[in-house]
């Protein structure tokens, strides 16, 4: 039983990451799209829009816990290639490197604990049950 628990309390860990974030670009697509121009990236509004939706829909699925190894494999992926496309070798002052280095830390780790997820299951209290 701590085990589901636990892979529980992990699910709803990711979940508090992606779904507010996959909401935020949503609601802000000009915001997004901006960012998304500045990284260089071509149809900016397209891929906020692409990014969001992916972010919402991937946290939803790993949070009830349904095609949670498929979903939480695809989402490690994001978040490790999210990482270094937005955050590698960003920053023009040392705060804003300082920002950045961290942030890429934490896309790592996160990519880690997905991929951990993704062996793992969901566990019983989920959609998947297993």
């Amino acid at each position: 039983m701590l085990r589901n628990l636990l892979l529980l309390a992990a699910r709803v860990l990711i979940a508090i990451l992606f779904v507010p974030a996959g909401i935020s670009t949503l609601s802000n697509l000009t915001g997004s799209a901006g960012y998304f121009a500045g990284l260089g990236f071509p149809l900016p509004t397209l891929v906020a829009l692409g990014v969001g939706l992916f972010e919402l829909a991937g946290g939803l699925l790993v949070l009830v816990g349904f095609q949670t190894r498929t979903a939480a494999l695809l989402l490690a992926a994001f978040a490790f290639s999210a990482g270094f496309i937005g955050h590698y070798g960003q920053g023009d002052d040392p705060v804003l490197i300082f920002m950045h280095s961290q942030a890429l830390m934490k896309d790592i780790a996160t990519a880690g604990g997905l991929l951990a997820l993704s062996v793992a299951g969901a566990g019983a209290l989920s959609i998947d049950r297993g």
